[in-house]
């Protein structure tokens, strides 16, 4: 079994269902659609997590000074 955090534990044939459910409601040409947006969302999650760090980091910086 597979633990992921949020969702509890999902067994072999649950995924299954799942992945089924997912081809059954989207269709096998929205998914690969859907993950491309889903990882474009992801990487602008990521760079503004990372603008923000910097900024940060520079204000700690320039409060040493």
């Amino acid at each position: 079994m597979t633990t992921l955090g949020f969702i509890g534990n999902i067994g072999g044939p649950s995924m299954i269902l799942i992945i089924l459910v997912i081809l059954l409601l989207f269709g096998a040409k929205r998914i690969p659609e859907l993950a491309r947006g889903l990882g474009r969302g992801i990487r602008e999650f990521k760079d503004a997590t990372k603008d923000i760090q910097n900024d940060l980091e520079e204000g700690m910086k320039d409060k040493k000074k």
